[in-house]
């Protein structure tokens, strides 16, 4: 009697055990994207007709943590930074670089007017992260960069987000952990695409645009570019898809 109280007192530490390392199913979704920091105040400087312009004044503006980032309008080249929760904080942060002789003239961008957040449908939200992402085509590779001098690859998917209103995790990792599970067959254009190029690990993202196509930030010494999800190399170190909107 001892000894099967004994056998089943193991089965029943052994069944906790195997719970504890389960493999999560990848139909599982992450979804902690409401539990990120909203997109509030920010405030903007400069227009550059030249890109390597903008890329000085970004990193100078960096260099005082202000993570600034420039976004392409049009023909001309613009620069964002901060990230403040009252328009009034933003006035005061700008009017003391002003001071300084960072810039001349400024304007805060209120999230209101921000793509998320002006009640817009999926589609348009989705219309407009597909024109940012554009924008950004022959940008150089910079790992960790997150300026438009030299975008990583999640460094390129978190700021053309931030640049629609939309807080998403800095690194592919996080990125692939939240959000929503979406399938290969229904992917959106602005939905992210994971790939494990090294091993099993995710280490790279791109931003879904349709007709099987995605732009990313591919390696060092490349620039920001279109590849075709369905080519050989990507079809086979694709891991699966997170949607944020």
């Amino acid at each position: 009697m001892k000894n099967i109280s004994f056998i089943l007192l193991i089965f029943y530490v052994l069944s906790f055990v195997g719970c504890s390392v389960q493999k999560t199913p990848s139909s599982v979704s992450f979804n902690i994207y409401e539990e990120l920091p909203e997109i509030a105040y920010s405030v903007q400087v400069g227009s550059f007709s030249k890109s390597e312009n903008a890329w000085n004044f970004v990193e100078n503006l960096n260099r005082q943590g202000l993570d600034a980032f420039l976004f392409k309008d049009k023909k001309t080249f613009k620069v964002r930074f901060g990230n403040y929760q009252s328009k009034e904080k933003a006035i005061q942060e700008a009017k003391k670089l002003k001071k300084k002789g960072y810039f001349d003239d400024f304007f805060v961008v209120a999230p209101q007017t921000l793509s998320a957040n002006k009640k817009k449908s999926q589609k348009s939200i989705r219309d407009d992260i597909y024109q940012s992402s554009h924008g950004y085509i022959g940008v150089p590779y910079k790992w960790g960069g997150t300026t438009e001098n030299g975008f990583d690859c999640s460094g390129l998917t978190h700021t053309v987000y931030r640049l629609n209103g939309i807080s998403i995790p800095r690194t592919s990792i996080e990125q692939f952990k939240a959000g929503k599970s979406v399938s290969k067959e229904n992917l959106k254009v602005g939905d992210l695409v994971f790939f494990a190029t090294k091993r099993r690990k995710i280490n790279h993202v791109g931003i879904y645009i349709g007709n099987g196509k995605f732009i990313h930030a591919p390696s060092k010494g490349k620039r920001v570019r279109t590849s075709n999800l369905n080519s050989k190399f990507w079809k086979r170190t694709y891991r699966g898809s997170r949607q944020y909107i």
